[in-house]
């Protein structure tokens, strides 16, 4: 597989948050008038790190836990036959992506239901729309969310043996363990207080959960696929290549498609994810179609081949400085953290950290809105020096190590940016050199935004900071949003900073995603440039830059 190194060029940054080549597997059938289904299972491999992510907003999503290493998809249409199947695999180091595509020019009539096998190791995350959920057996991790439909999972381990966090906001939570009812329409139900042995996380916004535990699943009558053969690995055949090779033809075209077969074509795919905003206002732009991007690689220009609005949910990590003279804002910044929760969208997991000499993780990543407000009462002034470089260290990494890999990660920065590293602030400051944790921005798997909080007041001796520190701090503050591909605000005063949080919040959930393959197919090691241009007037596309074609 193609490796490409992710770089970011500084503050003229044109494409969005990643940048990283990924393999899209494409399935085709003959499609019956009415409907009709895949002929027979294509298999993947999962990465080392286990982590699945299923997207089906058409249809209902049914996962089955199996000995195999390897995940087998397999899918049925129902309504208008499509030209192709609207189903898309997308494998990377760190994820294999299974997605139906949404957009009106991929069959928009067609429902689709998706069916999977799924090793135990994997790391499943499930996001539907109205389309029910099933899931039979238990894997490492287990992450499920939908809109309006319901959610059926059944164990064999007993449920207080599993760190379980079920929420249903209508109170529709059914939990079975042996036979005997454990709650029955309740909003809310818990296990394990994090120390199951699996975790599982299920949210449902208007349907009905069902859990089930201690579950012989070898006589339960609901586990799908019971008492049939499993199906035959694609690539045992002398006739057919392994799930883990491109299936190209000599010519490096994609093989002919056979009326009746199902065929894996393996196609080398540059994807990013775009965040575009006017430059009269510094907001992002919503309603954009395909039409209104033009995508250039060493300015020749490429063919966009896939185009969404991305709805996919965000790990959000809101890091706030609590140093200097923060004792009377104290309800200010509380406050402006639960409007920063209240505007999140419902599927995104929020982390909240605080710091000044230290930085302490006041809530980990979860869905858990109440849980984290009310981690955020808990909030008091820090004592120390300011380290904001060392800060945003340990939220890369300490504070992003058990997220989920399948999603998006977004850093949302509050300070001053006066760390005690500059000659006229008071203490040591961080460990970690601003160079240092610039590059780690650059090169870090998610978007970073900044809000600078001006904190400026005047300087009576060579004792207090001076005033070109407080542009330093406003400088480097910038630089951070955009080393990260994020965007820059500022607020003159923490009475604004909750309205600042609700337009960043606004703004995460602007990025568009496309993909090409490109024209020059060479991997040389050499960089290539990307430049996304937007047909609206005032409109630029920010984010990280190009790539080194390994």
């Amino acid at each position: 597989m193609v490796r490409k190194r992710l770089i970011s060029s500084g503050r003229n940054s044109t494409v969005g948050r990643s940048l990283r080549p990924v393999w899209s597997l494409l399935f085709f059938t003959l499609f019956l008038p009415v409907s009709f289904c895949v002929a027979q299972d294509v298999h993947a491999d999962l990465p080392s790190n286990g982590s699945l992510r299923i997207e089906n907003r058409r249809g209902d999503v049914t996962v089955e836990v199996w000995n195999e290493l390897f995940i087998s998809v397999s899918a049925s249409f129902t309504g208008d036959a499509p030209k192709k199947s609207p189903v898309i695999i997308r494998r990377t180091d760190q994820l294999l992506n299974v997605m139906v595509a949404s957009d009106a020019t991929r069959a928009a009539h067609v429902e689709v239901d998706l069916r999977l096998r799924v090793p135990a190791r994997a790391r499943v995350e499930i996001l539907t729309n109205d389309g029910s959920v099933n899931v039979q057996g238990l894997p490492s991790m287990l992450d499920v969310q939908t809109r309006a439909g319901d959610i059926a999972m059944v164990f064999s381990k007993p449920l207080d043996e599993l760190d379980i966090s079920a929420r249903a906001p209508v109170g529709k939570i059914t939990a079975t363990t042996m036979e005997s009812q454990i709650v029955s329409d309740v909003p809310r139900y818990e296990t394990g207080n994090g120390k199951g042995t699996s975790q599982v996380r299920v949210t449902s916004q208007s349907g009905r959960v069902s859990i089930r535990g201690g579950v012989d699943l070898s006589k339960d009558e609901t586990t799908p696929g019971k008492g049939r053969k499993p199906p035959t690995l694609l690539g045992t055949t002398a006739d057919n290549k392994g799930a883990g090779a491109p299936d190209m033809s000599p010519g490096g075209e994609p093989q002919e498609i056979d009326e009746g077969d199902v065929v894996r074509v393996d196609t080398e795919l540059v994807s990013l994810n775009v965040s575009v905003i006017d430059r009269t206002t510094n907001r992002g732009l919503k309603g954009l179609g395909q039409s209104d991007f033009k995508l250039f690689e060493d300015d020749a220009e490429q063919q966009i081949t896939h185009f969404e609005s991305s709805n996919a949910p965000f790990n959000l990590v809101l890091v706030i400085d609590l140093s200097g003279s923060t004792k009377d804002k104290l309800v200010l910044i509380r406050d402006a953290a639960q409007h920063f929760v209240d505007a999140a969208r419902p599927e995104d997991s929020i982390a909240v950290i605080t710091f000044a000499g230290t930085s302490i993780l006041v809530s980990r990543l979860t869905n858990d809105r109440d849980l984290v407000r009310q981690r955020i009462k808990t909030i008091e002034t820090a004592p120390g020096d300011t380290k904001l470089y060392d800060s945003l260290m340990f939220s890369m990494t300490d504070a992003l190590k058990d997220a989920s890999r399948t999603r998006r990660n977004a850093l949302v920065v509050m300070s001053d940016g006066l760390d005690g590293t500059l000659p006229s602030v008071k203490g040591d400051g961080s460990a970690v050199s601003y160079s240092k944790v610039l590059n780690e921005i650059r090169e870090f798997d998610g978007v970073v935004y900044s809000v600078w909080v001006d904190t400026e007041y005047e300087s009576l001796s060579d004792k207090d900071t001076q005033p070109e520190d407080f542009d330093t701090g406003h400088d480097r503050m910038a630089e951070i949003a955009d080393a990260g591909g994020g965007l820059f605000y500022e607020v003159n005063k923490l009475e604004d900073l909750a309205g600042a949080y609700e337009r960043v919040v606004a703004d995460i959930g602007t990025v568009y995603s496309l993909a090409y393959r490109p024209l020059k197919d060479v991997r040389d090691g050499k960089w290539r440039a990307i430049r996304v241009k937007v047909s609206r007037p005032d409109a630029v596309a920010r984010g990280k830059s190009g790539y080194f074609a390994k």
